[in-house]
């Protein structure tokens, strides 16, 4: 490995644009190439960023031996077969999330990194956010007692048509997986593993899910609340009850640069504290690759894979108990 960590971009949708913005402020961070199912899309967006090399296919840009990690930028339901010929070739990976439709194939790339020795985490980017670092350090000190109840939501408001990521079937649409990933992981931050979960939803023509709402509860005794949603505009802020005060995260609870200290003594003022964000926040996760692979390490102590396990395991029993399959 180079002095640099170079990286390959898989996809140039718009996820990948707002990536590649935040990764040209790392130091020591190389552009090296992109790869896209279509040369023309490949070229623009190198010539967009001013990446050296375009590639017009997934295996070309695995088969690149000028990278050292390749960040998976398309949509879900093809995270499992690009991921999976990175990891084939060798190559460090960042995919986006959720890793994978299912907690099986999520399984077998984690298995696949781990027989390749290679390093592979998941994108979710909302546990790298510093906001979201603080306000788990406060709690994980007592800031505001023992933990009882997690609240957060993420709804959009639509219309998407029908063959709309957000809706089709064929690529893994539905408001959970989208969107609901992160109300799941902002809950297990907190809480780890849920003992019951129990999920409802409103689905649509295409059979995906439109409006899910999810209860969960914990050995702890504690409980989390969650919804998501394509069919108008939530809130999506999030907040962490405890016996001794709350913390209050306000939109979008996920990326934000703020959180408030509601303190539990009654006429204790709230504290309303300010955490600066870099660029639009998604060069944290690949500063934590880079510093990853810098000690030699496989897999990130941030964004583990048993956690990334955890969460897709819980993902699938709400798709069971609400009923949404996929092709």
């Amino acid at each position: 490995m180079t002095d640099r960590i170079r990286w390959g971009i898989l996809a140039t949708g718009g996820i990948a644009d707002r990536f590649v913005a935040d990764l040209k402020l790392l130091p020591g961070a190389e552009l090296a190439a992109v790869g896209s199912r279509s040369t023309a899309a490949a070229e623009a967006f190198a010539a967009r960023h001013g990446i050296p090399r375009a590639h017009g296919s997934w295996a070309e840009l695995a088969a690149d031996p000028d990278l050292d990690v390749v960040y998976v930028a398309t949509p879900h339901a093809a995270h499992h077969a690009a991921a999976k010929r990175c990891l084939d070739a060798g190559k460090a990976v960042l995919c986006e999330k959720p890793l994978t439709l299912d907690l099986d194939s999520a399984r077998d790339l984690v298995r696949t990194a781990r027989e390749r020795g290679v390093f592979f985490m998941e994108a979710m980017w909302m546990r790298t956010i510093p906001a979201i670092r603080r306000v788990r350090e406060l709690v994980a000190g007592g800031a505001i007692g023992t933990i009882t109840a997690v609240l957060a939501d993420f709804d959009v408001a639509g219309p998407f048509p029908p063959e709309h990521r957000m809706r089709a079937r064929e690529l893994g649409g539905g408001a959970l997986l989208d969107l609901g990933v992160y109300p799941v992981t902002f809950a297990y931050l907190f809480l780890g593993a849920p003992e019951q979960v129990t999920a409802l939803a409103t689905l649509g023509p295409e059979g995906t899910d439109e409006s899910t709402a999810v209860a969960m509860s914990f050995a702890s005794g504690a409980t989390a609340t969650l919804h998501c949603g394509i069919l108008g505009p939530g809130p999506v802020t999030a907040t962490v009850i405890g016996t001794q005060g709350r913390i209050e995260l306000p939109a979008p609870f996920f990326s934000g640069q703020t959180y408030r200290l509601v303190p539990g003594t009654p006429g204790a003022a709230a504290e309303q504290v300010e955490v600066p964000r870099r660029g639009n926040g998604l060069g944290y996760e690949a500063e934590e690759v880079m510093r990853c692979l810098a000690a030699g390490l496989t897999e990130s102590p941030l964004v583990p894979h048993a956690e990334t396990l955890d969460i897709m395991r819980i993902l699938d029993q709400i798709r069971e108990q609400i009923g949404v399959t996929y092709p």
